[in-house]
């Protein structure tokens, strides 16, 4: 295999990778809008359908966010290791990491290194609480 042929390979991965995650997020937006509009007819309670719809939506990007991450890894790694290459793809995966980071204490309410200090038991409450039929 020549060089040429390595290279048109990997950006065609890199572009799989991008159009993966263009799905995952398609997707996760038709599927929060599903999850929203049947906890609002169960409920009747538009807070908890726009709770619902922001988690699950944020964890859909979330995830697109890693997959192009990984797009992105292959493309620099794989396809043009360059210096500049390499420090465009480090200020790429440090604004998607700060993306992440507030994505998650937007839909968590607490930063991702301390998530440990959330016990598992007000986790269970405040699901049991969620859950409970309307008045």
């Amino acid at each position: 295999m020549n060089e040429d042929t390595y290279t048109s390979m990997m950006l065609i991965v890199a572009q799989v990778f991008e159009v993966i995650a263009a799905a995952v997020l398609f997707i996760g937006l038709l599927w929060s809008v599903w999850i929203s509009v049947r906890d609002y007819r169960r409920r009747r309670d538009g807070g908890l359908a726009y709770r619902a719809m922001r988690q699950s939506f944020g964890g859909a990007i979330l995830l697109g966010l890693e997959i192009l991450v990984a797009g992105d890894l292959i493309r620099t790694v794989a396809v043009a290791p360059t210096l500049d290459n390499v420090i465009v793809l480090g200020l790429i995966v440090l604004i998607r990491t700060f993306l992440s980071f507030s994505l998650e204490i937007e839909m968590d309410g607490v930063p991702p290194w301390r998530k440990g200090l959330v016990s598992g038991a007000s986790v269970m409450a405040r699901a049991a609480a969620a859950s409970k039929p309307a008045p």
